[in-house]
């Protein structure tokens, strides 16, 4: 071998000097360092500060009462998001319920994000854009193999579960940990007489959606294409991902009796954590 890297010494200096690099896709260390907080909220509240680039994931504990907000910078981005119980994995998003019991198939401000035992661990507190989906999932490697040629996680087109698998693993997570996801910021809806689904997403550059921890949770995130996106390349764009320590919704919040099935899973939730030893 010839070059700088040839040696020990010279692996370690090429290593070196690469410190204080930034790259598009990376987190900010520590989170207080990121540049542009939020308005009202203290840099040193920040928790989490991370661009992740189309194609890319990541994953973080984050403790009741954190405001998460995603945003899609350039319009492309599409956050697929899953939720575990911090302190007991097997208690997951149940999508099925996220939907049923709120009586509502589309996304947005107020929707509470349900456990498969009937606690909210996640309740979305603002939304600018509106165009999720809580009905098809992630893409799987499979099908990318079929549209892309390829959707293995470290290939071209990676695909979304292979990229949350990927994520759950660095949890002590497993497949069967992985059940279907949630989108943000690519819609789709449902043809009211064919009962078919419809993509229905247009871009939306610097689009944003927060979400209230009400649990510790692990937050799984894979940024890929929706599997329903008709566009024969593999288009994503860079997800901007931003935590701060906050309060979970309490009985003093007008959005905590906004409506019965919310309520009534606050209380499970309330319930629950406060029998914690």
């Amino acid at each position: 071998m010839t070059g700088g890297t040839d040696t020990p010494a010279g692996a370690r200096a090429h290593a070196r000097a690469q410190a204080g690099a930034a790259v598009p896709g990376m987190p900010t260390l520590p989170a207080s360092a990121w540049p542009a907080p939020p308005a009202g909220v203290a840099r040193e509240a920040l928790t989490w500060a991370e661009t992740i680039p189309g194609g890319s994931y990541a994953s973080k504990v984050l403790a009741r009462g954190t405001t998460l907000r995603l945003t899609d910078v350039e319009g492309e981005a599409c956050a697929h998001v899953l939720l575990h119980r911090a302190d007991a994995v097997h208690e997951r998003l149940n999508v099925a319920d996220t939907v049923k019991v709120p009586w509502q198939a589309y996304l947005g401000a107020g929707h509470p994000l349900l456990s498969d035992q009937g606690r909210v661990l996640a309740t979305i507190v603002a939304d600018t854009d509106t165009g999720h989906d809580a009905l098809c999932g992630t893409s799987t490697r499979v099908r990318n193999e079929q549209r892309y040629g390829d959707g293995s996680p470290h290939g071209p087109s990676p695909a979304g579960r292979e990229l949350l698998l990927l994520a759950a693993a660095k949890h002590g997570l497993g497949p069967r940990d992985v059940p279907p996801s949630i989108s943000f910021f690519k819609a789709v809806r449902v043809d009211p007489l064919a009962g078919t689904l419809r993509f229905a997403a247009a871009p939306a550059p610097g689009a944003s959606v927060e979400l209230r921890l009400e649990m510790d949770a692990i937050v799984l995130l894979a940024n890929v294409p929706h599997p329903l996106d008709p566009r024969p390349d593999y288009v994503t764009g860079l997800l901007e991902v931003l935590a701060w320590r906050g309060r979970p919704t309490s009985p003093e919040d007008p959005l905590w009796s906004s409506t019965p099935e919310l309520e009534r899973g606050l209380l499970n939730t309330a319930d629950v954590v406060g029998a914690r030893p």
